[in-house]
């Protein structure tokens, strides 16, 4: 069984070091990932960090350090000089992922350093949100629901600064607001500045669970950025060609194709017909339209008598015909 935290530190020589803080017990689910803020001294704002896995300080190894190439898939590790706080990342959490120390390294002497420990469940945790970051508006008002599972004095906390433990109260300048519900407490921070950002404290019990605020300037999403050339879109623009449906478009087309084959087959018909009617030419027209010349016709009836049997003559009509072509007119 794990000795009580101040014996181990009894043990292990660290009682009186407290140049960092950190949380103390985290409820993880088994699988997940955690994100741990260890707040240093400034006169170590230039010195290594790093993370010791281990129950006992003396015979922990590291897990990450800051002078070292991020190449591990399980441990990260990141160091925010201004804010004077390293966090520290475990992924893919196990019921053996439990025992961790804050760490800086000091040169010629013993190395600064906070414990913590992580309660890895297969059940829902103690102590959970449903997002360690997130994210504010100068001016505006935020909200965050700390679900837990255990009895327990719940607190909204800052890093390294006091809490807020009644339904309201002033943290670091901000206005704090905590409903408390059956199995929910409701923190809502009020008029948000650009000082409020940093880590915070969901507490419930002896269980913390750390979030991370970041506070900035509201976008205005009604304009989209001006492309390279010079047209402006917006975000209604957008959506509507996003949302166009090439579909409608088919009934134009086809009604465009049969006034096309409709009008193919008119042209081909009256084609066919002027080839038709121009065919069949009188021969005067082709005589005329060789020549060039006028023709004139002439009949000549001559009568001729014929003897009958009384003896009375008989006449016969005989017509001539004669064709008289003149000379061509001169043009």
């Amino acid at each position: 069984m794990a000795l009580p935290l101040s014996i181990l530190l009894i043990l292990t020589g660290t009682t009186g070091i407290h140049s960092i803080t950190t949380a103390g017990k985290v409820s993880v689910k088994a699988g997940a990932s955690i994100s741990i803020p260890c707040l240093y001294s400034s006169q170590y704002r230039d010195h290594v960090k790093y993370l010791c896995e281990g129950y006992y300080w003396s015979s922990c190894s590291y897990a990450t350090k800051t002078n070292q190439p991020q190449s591990s898939e399980k441990f990260s590790i990141s160091d925010d000089k201004k804010q004077n706080i390293f966090t520290v990342t475990i992924k893919h959490l196990t019921d053996r992922n439990t025992y961790y120390w804050c760490a800086v390294e000091i040169d010629g002497g013993s190395d600064v350093r906070q414990y913590f420990q992580l309660f890895v469940i297969s059940g829902e945790p103690r102590v959970k949100v449903a997002h360690q970051e997130v994210t504010g508006y100068i001016g505006e008002n935020i909200t965050i629901n700390c679900q837990f599972t255990d009895p327990g004095k719940l607190k909204w906390c800052r890093l390294g600064m006091t809490c807020v433990t009644e339904k309201s109260g002033l943290l670091d300048g901000t206005n704090v607001s905590i409903k408390s519900d059956s199995d929910v407490f409701k923190v809502t921070m009020s008029g948000l500045r650009p000082e409020t950002a940093g880590w915070y404290w969901c507490v419930k019990g002896d269980f913390q669970m750390p979030v991370h605020l970041t506070v900035t300037e509201k976008p205005n999403a009604t304009v989209a950025p001006v492309p390279t050339d010079g047209k402006v879109t917006t975000v209604k623009d957008e959506q509507n060609s996003a949302s166009f449906d090439p579909m409608s478009l088919v009934i134009p087309l086809s009604l465009l194709i049969l006034a096309v084959a409709v009008a193919l087959v008119l042209w081909f018909i009256l084609r066919c017909k002027k080839a038709k009617s121009g065919s069949v030419v009188p021969k005067e027209e082709i005589s005329r339209a060789e020549s060039d010349t006028d023709v004139t016709y002439s009949s000549l009836v001559i009568s001729t008598q014929q003897k009958g049997k009384g003896g009375e003559a008989k006449e016969d009509d005989v017509t001539y015909s004669t064709l008289t072509f003149p000379h061509q007119r001169s043009t």
